[in-house]
């Protein structure tokens, strides 16, 4: 048999059209075993090597770490399924990556298209945000907010609906929504927890004086009435008498174990009024610049106007 053909470190090196260091960088972390050495000690390699190194300098190619490179020639799944987890593993940090890009060109034009008079306080809201933003802050905000010992499951879809995403591709207006909402949530609430429904939760006033008060009923009938509000809204229509009126008021009524009645709505309307919270206005009014689609509070906002108007018709 001929003898087996053995290239050394720099003959390798030039076959794969990379440097020594790199063959000698790859052969040190064992991911390029040698055939043999010399009689003075220096490395050789067989043609099959030339193979694994064109495969490891792919592999790195995708920007997976060495440590990952190693697994995956050890366990020979190069092109099975412990690829495509790693793959899929890479995706997900490169489009994290690109988001927070995006959300660092979108701020930097924030900065620079605003008058010099706005400038340190839009810096300022600005430096309060990771990048690119979580809703970690936000989803506090509510879970602060809302009455306790709720159901999981009910609180979760509150959350869910009440804590808009940071879009992905952001333009700047959108950023100084988010930074604005962020500062908002961050600030408290002077004191006092709120509810989606505009109602100060904590201290719960209505609660405290109405022992019959059940929050969990409450908010899941205002779930159905806000649905049905959303629909109202997406369709263009003005705050008026219906089905959505109806569901509102029923889940006032029940959470209090009385009766949907015109007393009972008079009553419900001075509740409103006078539990109206500033900090929560404006919540849903940075949240409304973040979406296109009815917020809880854009459909709190209808049906308390149907209500008045219902009321005012009747007077």
């Amino acid at each position: 048999m001929p003898p087996a053909i053995l290239w050394s470190i720099g003959e390798l090196a030039e076959h794969a059209g990379v440097t020594v260091k790199t063959v000698r960088f790859y052969s040190d972390r064992g991911l390029l075993p040698e055939a043999g050495r010399s009689s003075g000690g220096h490395r050789r390699y067989g043609p099959e090597a030339l193979d694994r190194l064109r495969l490891i300098r792919s592999l790195r190619t995708l920007d997976l770490p060495v440590p990952e490179v190693g697994r995956l020639l050890e366990q020979d799944e190069v092109l099975g399924g412990a690829l495509e987890d790693a793959v899929a593993r890479q995706l997900r940090e490169l489009g994290s990556q690109l988001t927070a890009l995006r959300w660092r060109e979108a701020a930097l034009r924030l900065l620079h298209d605003c008058p010099p008079e706005e400038r340190a306080d839009r810096l300022t809201l600005i430096g309060g945000l990771a990048t690119p933003p979580d809703t970690t802050v936000l989803a506090r905000f509510w879970r602060r907010a809302l009455p306790p010992r709720m159901p999981a499951g009910l609180t979760a879809a509150i959350l869910d609906a009440a804590v808009p995403q940071p879009p992905t591709d952001p333009a700047p207006d959108k950023v100084l929504a988010f930074a604005r909402l962020h500062a908002l949530a961050s600030g408290g609430c002077s004191g006092a927890s709120h509810s989606p429904t505009g109602k100060t939760a904590c201290p719960n006033e209505l609660a405290r004086t109405d022992a019959e008060y059940r929050p969990a009923v409450l908010y899941q009938g205002l779930a159905e009435a806000y649905d049905l509000a959303g629909a109202e809204l997406r369709a263009g229509r003005d705050p008026r008498d219906g089905e959505a009126l109806d569901s509102f008021v029923a889940a006032h009524a029940a959470s209090r174990s009385t009766r949907d009645t015109p007393a009972f709505r008079r009553r419900l309307r001075v509740m409103l009024t006078v539990t109206d919270d500033p900090v929560i206005a404006r919540y849903w009014e940075l949240a409304g610049e973040l979406t296109d689609a009815p917020t809880l509070g854009s459909a709190h906002e209808w049906l308390r106007t149907a209500l008045d108007g219902q009321l005012a018709a009747a007077a």
